[in-house]
Formats: C-alpha cells, structure tokens, sequence
C-alpha cells in the first residue's frame, strides 16, 4: 500500500472565509502515486473546518449569513461562556461543529472522484493566523 501525508498552511485574512484547496489537495494525490484509494482532508484546527460543496459565490455568502445567525461573533464572555477564559472566539467552536472537521474522498484511476460540481473547501472561523490542514492518501 502506498501513502502520502501532506499539510497546507493557510493564513486567511478575515476571521471568516473560505479558501477552495481542491487543486492542491489534487496535486497531493497526484503525487502520491495512488490509483485506487481515499483521501482524507482535515482541518487541524478547532476553529476551522473542511467541507465539500459547489464553489459559487452566492452560496458561500448564503453560508457565511446563516453561520453568523446560528452562532454570531460577539467576542465578550456575555453570549458564550468559552470567552470567559480570555478567548474570544466561542462562535468560531460552534461554526466548525456545524460545517464539519473532515472529509474522505474516493481516488479512482488516480483522480479524486467527485460528483457534478464538488470541490474540496477549508473554512475559517477564527483567521488572521497560520492554520494546518492535514491531506493524507492511503491506497494502491
């Protein structure tokens, strides 16, 4: 069985973003020399996520608008209890809960093997700093 462990470090300057990684995340597994495997793509942080879904604009904002509903900035100990220890980032916990950690796509003929319009996103919740996203690559 081969493999391949690879990290991205991505510095995203808002505190909420998202940065499409499928091309780099394509040339991992291209490198790797796999061609029939998974790949898996985690966001190595508490405060970020890796999702799939279609890469238009609209939708991303429509993402971000119903995020900030569901759990919105508000950087005083008041609204999450998180921020009583000095943090200020509660909303980013909650925001990485609800649009995952990970995901695992299938390598077929030693291409990612997606469906109509799927690409491969990191979500920020919490940027301005480095953060590592882990892509590893097991198969034959």
């Amino acid at each position: 069985m081969k493999s391949l462990t690879e990290y991205l470090t991505l510095n995203v300057p808002k505190r909420m973003d998202f940065v499409n990684i499928t091309h780099q995340v394509e040339e991992a597994v291209q490198r790797s020399g796999v061609q029939e495997g998974l790949c898996l793509v985690n966001a190595m942080h508490i405060t970020a996520s890796v999702f799939i879904n279609d890469d238009e604009s609209g939708l991303h904002q429509d993402y971000k608008d119903w995020l900030e509903k569901l759990a919105p900035f508000d950087p005083s100990p008041k609204v999450y209890r998180h921020n009583r220890t000095g943090e200020d980032n509660g909303d980013a916990h909650h925001k990485r809960q609800i649009m995952g950690r990970e995901v695992v796509v299938a390598v077929t003929k030693g291409r990612l093997d997606f469906g109509p319009w799927e690409q491969i996103f990191y979500g920020e919740f919490d940027g301005r700093r480095a953060k590592r996203v882990l892509v590893k690559i097991l198969g034959e």
